[in-house]
């Protein structure tokens, strides 16, 4: 009867964190560049180890569970925002924090900052192939054409040239992951390589970028409402099974009492 709890328990445990997983994804539906996280139950013996006849547990200590980041493209927006990018097909955005450290993202939502320097919202710097994408002083002058020295005008091409005023400062680093689960989500929209994470850098010719658009969440409010429906109804499902067995277990305990 113990048994019965124990495994009815296990089974909740993974609804619980799938339940957990939709929610993240439903709060986040409005966040540009996020992508969803999606839950697989994996099986109780590994099915490489099966194969070759290594003897395994039939229980485990971990739950059978695991997560993947769905990284299809959502929908794109219009801004007309000229620091608002969006990449049209497969890439990912090369970011950098203080310490130098690389994160790779879909969030296009850029800022300029105070010394010319093309952040992120959380302030990554954007980095182009050359470096970090920089609007120099002698780009901030255009005084013939609009008598503003500090007028700067941000033009980005379709194959992510970046042009300050038509000067060329660099060309967008966008990097493509080849196994992109191995990929590490450390906030909303940004991830950063793990130990087996393999990056190439997407040729020129193979980009396509749209200036002044955003790529928006591709999570599906409506499938993810529909997911979570089913969750709650498989876990109540469990939680009457653990509450039966557990009114027989202390009739049980009743009836085996001497007094």
């Amino acid at each position: 009867m113990l048994k019965e709890i124990y495994t009815a328990a296990m089974g909740m445990v993974p609804q619980q964190t799938r339940l957990e997983v939709i929610a993240n994804n439903m709060a986040n539906a409005g966040t540009a560049g996020f992508k969803r996280q999606s839950v697989f139950e994996r099986n109780l013996i590994d099915a490489r180890a099966n194969l070759y006849n290594v003897p395994g547990d039939v229980e485990q200590n971990d739950p059978p569970i695991g997560s993947y980041t769905d990284f299809s493209a959502g929908a794109f927006t219009q801004t007309n925002n000229p620091l608002d990018i969006a990449i049209d097909g497969d890439g990912l955005f090369a970011v950098q924090d203080d310490e130098g450290k690389l994160y790779y993202t879909r969030s296009g939502r850029f800022r300029m900052s105070a010394d010319g320097t093309i952040i992120t919202m959380d302030g990554k710097t954007l980095m182009g192939i050359g470096g970090p994408l920089n609007v120099q002083g002698e780009f901030l002058s255009r005084p013939m054409i609009t008598g503003d020295s500090k007028s700067v005008d941000i033009r980005i091409d379709l194959s992510g040239e970046v042009f300050a005023n038509d000067y060329s400062i660099g060309n967008l680093l966008i990097g493509r992951a080849i196994n992109p689960q191995s990929l590490q989500r450390v906030s909303k929209t940004s991830f950063i390589p793990t130990i087996n994470t393999e990056i190439e850098y997407v040729p020129l010719e193979e980009i396509t970028v749209k200036q002044g658009w955003l790529e928006n969440s591709n999570v599906d409010i409506i499938r993810e409402m529909v997911s979570m429906i089913e969750l709650q109804r498989m876990f109540e499902a469990g939680s009457k099974v653990i509450k039966t067995n557990e009114s027989t277990l202390d009739d049980s305990i009743r009836m085996g009492r001497y007094y």
